[in-house]
C-alpha cells in the first residue's frame, strides 16, 4: 500500500503543474458538450498513462540513442502543437459555448496523442525519473507504484475537466482570455520544440 501511495503522490506532483495537457483539458472543458469533454478527458488519460508506462519501461532510452528518431518526434510534435494553437486562436474570435459543438473524434484522438507523446524531452525526462524509481523497487512494489501513477493521472485530469466544466457559467466571460492564454502557451511549447529540433541539427 505504501508503494501505491508513493506512486499516487508522485503521479499527482508530475501532472499537476500547468502544462500542455492541462491547457488542452481546460480548453476542452469550456464546452457544454459533455460527450466531447468526456472523450477528450478519456483519451488524454489513456495517452498519459501509456506514456507513463512506456517511460517506466525505458522508452526514452530509444530517443536518447537514436538522434533521427528524436528529431522526427520533435519536428512533428512542434508542427502539430502549432496547429492546435492556431486552431484555438482562430476559433476564439467567434467562440460560442454551446451543446452542439462540432468536434471530430479523430481530431480529439490526434490532439490528445500529440500533447502527450510528441515531446521527446518530456519522454526522456520521464524515463529518467520513472526509470530511477523502477530500479529502486522490486517486482511487486514497482507494480503498485506504477498503478498509483496511473490512478493519479485518472484522478487529476477527471477532476480538472469536471471543475472547469462545473464553473463554466462563472468563467464564461473569461473564456476568450483563457483560450487566448492557452493558445499562447501551446505556441510557446511548439516554439520550444522547434528550437530544440534546430539545435539538434547543428
Amino acid at each position: 500500500m505504501i508503494y501505491f501511495m508513493q506512486g499516487l503522490l508522485f503521479g499527482l506532483a508530475y501532472v499537476m503543474p500547468i502544462g500542455i495537457q492541462n491547457m488542452y483539458v481546460i480548453n476542452s472543458a469550456m464546452q457544454r458538450n459533455v460527450k466531447i469533454i468526456c472523450l477528450t478527458t478519456i483519451f488524454v488519460i489513456i495517452f498519459d498513462i501509456s506514456l507513463a508506462i512506456s517511460c517506466y519501461l525505458g522508452i526514452g532510452i530509444l530517443l536518447d540513442k537514436y538522434k533521427f528518431l528524436r528529431d522526427f518526434v520533435m519536428f512533428i510534435g512542434a508542427m502539430v502543437i502549432f496547429y492546435i494553437a492556431f486552431d484555438l486562436w482562430r476559433t476564439n474570435s467567434k467562440l460560442e459555448i454551446k451543446s452542439t459543438y462540432d468536434y471530430r473524434l479523430s481530431k480529439i484522438i490526434v490532439s490528445a496523442f500529440s500533447v502527450a507523446w510528441l515531446n521527446p524531452q518530456a519522454i526522456i525526462d520521464g524515463s529518467l525519473i520513472l526509470g530511477s524509481f523502477r530500479t529502486s523497487l522490486d517486482g511487486d512494489s514497482s507494480i503498485y507504484f506504477i498503478i498509483g501513477v496511473c490512478i493519479a493521472s485518472c484522478l487529476w485530469f477527471s477532476s480538472l475537466a469536471f471543475i472547469a466544466h462545473k464553473f463554466i457559467n462563472k468563467l464564461y466571460r473569461f473564456v476568450k482570455y483563457i483560450n487566448f492564454i492557452c493558445s499562447i502557451i501551446l505556441f510557446l511549447y511548439g516554439l520550444n520544440l522547434l528550437y530544440m529540433f534546430c539545435l539538434d541539427l547543428l
